[in-house]
């Protein structure tokens, strides 16, 4: 799963080397915590937080697959 997020975050972003996704595992659920360039951050967020929330929903259904549930967290 953290190398699915890295994946979507690189492709999106104009400094994929900066890309860093740590997963926290808890009781219930998984935390991935998502950190670009500060200067990317605006493109992994996009409009509203569409694009963030596609990628909460890309996560909730691999997650689905897994029997397991993912957050995501876009750190700054």
């Amino acid at each position: 799963m953290k190398d699915l997020v890295e994946a979507i975050a690189k492709a999106l972003v104009d400094h994929p080397d900066q890309v860093v996704v740590r997963s926290v595992d808890g009781e219930q659920v998984t935390v991935l915590e998502l950190r670009v360039h500060p200067e990317d951050l605006g493109k992994v967020i996009g409009r509203q937080g569409r694009t963030a929330k596609s990628i909460r929903t890309l996560l909730g259904a691999a997650g689905m697959k897994l029997k397991k549930r993912y957050t995501l967290e876009i750190l700054e």
